[in-house]
């Protein structure tokens, strides 16, 4: 017996509700000439990075701190240069202590490479999880990301 088909999951950007976009530098190319496997996480952390560290969205409280736990890149698509490239994040899931984004990389309308990312708050002295407040989640809310069911911390 056949498996039933998959439905398409290539990513749609308009589904991510915090994007900026980024060149295609020379430098990212591998021997290929594609941009290089390893590129991708920094232009996923630029997306996450970029968001969290804004003061204006109040994502980071004094004495507290984001670290990336856990990072899988699904690559969909080869990237060359010259280019730019337009990233999306959105937050799919909040846990006790961290958040999951989805994360995407378009080029030219095509999604190249999408990721899955878990941060984790952190106390800025003792260096160990800390319980995400009420404040830094209804923060998040704009950042939701579209089609997907997240399910709201209580507090």
């Amino acid at each position: 017996m056949n498996a039933p088909a998959r439905l398409d999951s290539t990513p749609r950007l308009e589904d991510f509700p915090y994007r900026l976009t980024d060149n295609v530098r020379f430098a990212d190319l591998d021997p290929n000439e594609h941009v290089n496997n390893a590129v991708y996480a920094t232009y996923f952390e630029t997306g996450r990075v970029t968001l969290m560290k804004d003061q204006g969205y109040g994502l980071m409280p004094p004495g507290l701190a984001w670290i990336m736990v856990r990072l899988d890149i699904h690559f969909r698509a080869e990237l060359r240069w010259p280019g730019t490239i337009e990233m999306g994040l959105g937050v799919a899931k909040f846990g006790r202590t961290s958040v999951t984004f989805d994360q995407v990389v378009f080029s030219a309308g095509t999604c190249v490479a999408s990721a899955q990312s878990v941060s984790v708050l952190i106390d800025d002295n003792t260096r160990k999880p800390t319980p995400l407040t009420a404040e830094i989640v209804r923060n998040f809310q704009p950042w939701l990301r579209r089609g997907v069911e997240i399910t709201q911390p209580k507090f």
